[in-house]
């Protein structure tokens, strides 16, 4: 008998399923990361200890989504820079165009008790869209002016 404890985490799987979802419709897969030492990312743009990255195919070089790392080369005004994020940082992954998505729990730390963690341990699909006024990304204005889409948990 297989112990769900001794299995790999679903998190990895989640994320290639929803961006070729993405990509197979034609949207553009963004991901909300939680920045820490383990993240390799400019720091110039990094918000309130988050920041967004653009993981489509025009957007990212040499993009490898593994079990463990999402590694790419991506631009950062003008700039090329070598990312890592450690799947387990990631908030979220999204398309850009309507939000549509699944935002995932950050792992309890060792003081949490174990039904709270088990409580907050299920992903959370995402599909509604609420706009913003900024409509500056990392890499400048977005084409059209458009507002950005941001993030609502529908449970």
């Amino acid at each position: 008998m297989i112990d769900a404890s001794d299995s790999s985490s679903t998190r990895p799987y989640l994320i290639r399923a929803l961006y070729e979802w993405c990509t197979d419709n034609g949207y553009t897969p963004f991901i909300a990361v939680l920045v820490d030492e383990g993240v390799r990312v400019p720091n110039e743009y990094v918000k309130d200890g988050e920041i967004v990255l653009n993981i489509s195919f025009d957007a990212t070089s040499a993009l490898k989504l593994g079990n463990e790392y999402i590694e790419f080369k991506g631009r950062f005004g003008g700039v090329a820079r070598d990312i890592l994020v450690p799947v387990d940082r990631v908030l979220a992954i999204y398309a850009r165009e309507n939000g549509q998505g699944m935002a995932f729990p950050m792992l309890a730390s060792s003081g949490d008790a174990p039904d709270e963690a088990a409580a907050e341990s299920k992903p959370t699909v995402l599909s509604s869209v609420v706009k913003t006024p900024d409509d500056k990304g990392p890499d400048g204005p977005r084409p059209g002016g458009g507002a950005r889409p941001a993030l609502t948990r529908v449970k």
